[in-house]
């Protein structure tokens, strides 16, 4: 089956989602939905699944992106989720090594800090056991001099020493995208900007879906027997409109992260540290990069549209400082920053960092099934237990049974890469190829990492749309991947691609301000935008970068 998932052919795509009755309608985009998708489609149901935005452009796009063990559970003593979550890290780096890579953590010992040298060498221990860390990735203890030698950039004075450890690098927008692609691929129908505007019963129970498309204001109905809530932040909004919002509710926290070029913050390895105030954030290399983060504070605002503000930013800069006094950063140095929202389940008296991560099913005496919390780790585990819950419902109103989950084993879209063995010479094979047709190595590189063995679809277009290039000014390989992202991967506006197709607006900002018009010039003839609609998702780019660039004075209430 050819993947049909392009961004100029919604009217196609709502049609085949309203002319029938799904099994399974699942309502959110993000990594939770996408993975409930694929995981019920490879079981045999019939699957749909709606965003109202861009697919990940929640909190599936504004992680810490890590597929990480979760050291910090340990703390909190949550032995399951670092057992489960550790477990996890391999089988998604296995689906998809174009997109998750392992990434050495530095963890310094300071006098004072929130782990000791006893506490982390146990610690880390422990973790590894837990986790099932496999035998060459497992912990190492540093002297004080090797940990400055693996970062020289770190405080001296109060270092005792380091842990050394495993986590796994991911990008969490392209991890949500081409666990849709390889969904849709098998069978699911999914559309992006259709927003659940209103619930369909039938004698109190749920059956459908009433949708808006927020480009079109056309509005047309979605019948499925079974329909899974997992729109993250906005699950108890869909909860409100079911009625069923009682007892659990979200708690919503924002975490920040600031990004740095590698010329002002040339970190040499990724470092999980303490800050003064006796939280911990990291600071990871990435693309000639660096970012750091995460605040964790209560969030009240427009859940859309969570932002840094001037707070957020001096805290971060302050924790940098700290750790890395040499630096002396300001905030000027600050390029690009990305805010997300954790949708926590409200425990009351708790403050936002003692709040559990542990994802909840809710059932609605409407049948509405919602699953909410959770995090990006362990999204393939939360798909399976919600499909398997599907399944039982399905079984128990007569259909057939439904097979077992086997989604560990299900490559991803761009993953046929000859697992994490043959990476990198799928990588190198690659990159020799594209030399062979004028691309730069480093140009090449980041096509190759970022599509994965979809890389070759790209060079087909990069080959045969020269002229196109020239003529809107566009270098080849960024319109190959605009007509890729439009043709593959649902691009819809601008927006989708420079911030969650590319991760341009954050680690390469200066590239949305130089290659912004050309872009909008070409989808606007693509799509056949008027003027106005032109306007508008410029002035929505306008907007997204500066999100990304000037903080807000203060948190709006």
């Amino acid at each position: 089956m050819t993947t049909n998932f392009s961004g100029a052919h919604r009217a196609d795509h709502i049609e085949r989602l309203s002319s029938q009755t799904l099994d399974l309608l699942v309502i959110g985009g993000g990594i939770t939905g996408a993975g409930i998708a694929l995981d019920a489609q490879t079981r045999g149901m019939s699957t749909g699944l709606i965003e109202m935005q861009d697919f990940g452009a929640g909190t599936s796009s504004r992680s810490t992106k890590l597929i990480h063990g979760g050291l910090r559970y340990l703390k909190q003593l949550e032995f399951k989720i670092v057992a489960e979550v550790g477990k996890e890290r391999a089988i998604v780096y296995e689906n998809a090594p174009h997109v998750t890579t392992p990434e050495w953590m530095l963890l310094p010992i300071i006098e004072g800090g929130t782990y000791g040298k006893l506490a982390t060498s146990v610690g880390l221990l422990l973790y590894d056991f837990l986790a099932g860390v496999r035998k060459q990735e497992r912990r190492i203890m540093l002297s004080k001099d090797k940990t400055l030698n693996m970062e020289p950039l770190l405080r001296k004075d109060k270092l005792k020493g380091g842990g050394y450890y495993v986590e796994y690098r991911t990008d969490d927008a392209r991890l949500t995208i081409e666990t849709m692609k390889e969904a849709v691929r098998r069978g699911v129908k999914a559309i992006n900007y259709a927003k659940a505007e209103d619930l369909l019963y039938d004698q109190g129970k749920i059956v459908g879906v009433r949708v808006v498309d927020q480009f079109t204001g056309q509005s047309f109905e979605i019948r499925a027997k079974k329909i899974v809530n997992a729109a993250g932040p906005w699950v108890d909004t869909i909860r409100e409109i079911d009625g069923s919002k009682q007892g659990k509710r979200l708690h919503l926290t924002k975490g920040v992260h600031l990004v740095i070029d590698g010329k002002r913050f040339p970190l040499k390895q990724a470092i999980y540290f303490d800050t003064p105030d006796g939280r911990m954030v990291f600071a990871i290399p990435r693309d000639g990069k660096t970012y750091i983060g995460t605040t964790d504070t209560n969030y009240k605002g427009d859940i859309a549209r969570p932002r840094m503000t001037v707070e957020d930013r001096d805290y971060i800069v302050r924790a940098a400082n700290f750790m890395f006094p040499t630096l002396k950063l300001e905030n000027k140095d600050v390029e690009s920053s990305w805010s997300g929202l954790r949708p926590l389940i409200h425990e009351d008296g708790k403050s936002p960092s003692e709040l559990s991560r542990k994802d909840e099913i809710f059932i609605a005496p409407s049948g509405l099934i919602t699953i909410a919390g959770g995090k990006l780790t362990g999204y393939r585990k939360m798909a399976e237990r919600i499909v398997t819950l599907v399944a039982n419902q399905l079984e128990q109103q007569g259909h057939s049974p439904f097979p077992g989950c086997t989604t560990d084993k299900v490559q991803l879209s761009g993953g046929d890469v000859g697992g994490s063995r043959g990476y990198a010479a799928f990588v190198k094979n690659k990159v020799q190829l594209a030399a062979k047709f004028g691309l730069k190595e480093e140009e090449a590189s980041v096509l190759v990492k970022r599509y994965g063995s979809n890389v070759d679809r790209l060079f087909e277009l990069y080959q045969s749309h020269q002229e196109e290039a020239k003529q809107y000014g566009l270098p080849g390989e960024w319109l190959a991947a605009l007509l890729y992202g439009i043709e593959e991967e649902m691009v819809s506006t601008p927006s989708d691609f420079f911030i969650r197709r590319t991760g341009a607006m954050y680690f390469d900002i200066h590239s949305v301000t130089q290659w912004k018009q050309p872009v909008i010039a070409y989808m606007a003839n693509l799509f056949g935008w008027s003027e106005a609609e032109t306007e508008q998702h410029s002035l929505t780019l306008d907007l997204r970068m500066e999100d990304a660039v000037d903080p807000l004075a203060a948190e709006s209430k």
